[in-house]
């Protein structure tokens, strides 16, 4: 896979979580008043000094193996809180979900249809049957806020590793 395609798979992904929001907020009622953002960026180690330390950079050039930070960030516009609201964001098909991704973390290894916590959730076994799913078969993550105020602001993340 050629790396300006991950990277532009990439940047489409972000793109996506700052849609999948607003649609889905859309078809339960009503337009949402929360606007959501979201971006991508590479973890990268630099030492300095003798001294390691994780750097957020923007993923110009990205190879497997490297580790992403995928942020949603959400703002409430309006004059009311908004309850129950749903971020849902898709996985690019480049990315795995990190082993060490937010215990709690709601997801889904079929597409959106049905979602759960990593470890209850089955996928098919190529040897036949069925196995409990791992990270690398998620492909959506989401959380649901319980409330957020007018006016206040917040985020959600998940770490991805480049396959």
């Amino acid at each position: 896979m050629k790396l300006s395609f991950i990277v532009k798979s990439l940047a489409g992904a972000a793109a996506m979580v700052a849609m999948a929001g607003p649609a889905l907020a859309a078809a339960q009622s009503a337009p949402s008043p929360v606007s959501l953002k979201g971006d991508v960026m590479l973890e990268k180690t630099v030492t300095e000094n003798g001294v390691s330390k994780v750097e957020l950079v923007e993923p110009k050039v990205v190879i497997p193996g490297d580790h992403l930070l995928f942020t949603t960030r959400y703002h409430n516009e309006g004059k009311q809180a908004v309850t129950n609201f749903v971020v849902t964001n898709p996985l690019p098909s480049a990315v795995a979900l990190s082993s060490d991704a937010a215990p709690g973390t709601e997801v889904s290894v079929d597409g959106g249809k049905t979602w759960g916590q990593l470890g209850s959730l089955k996928v098919p076994a190529k040897e036949g049957g069925e196995r409990t799913a791992t990270a690398t078969d998620v492909t959506h993550v989401r959380w649901t806020i319980p409330a957020i105020a007018p006016g206040a602001s917040g985020e959600v993340q998940y770490h991805g590793i480049v396959r």
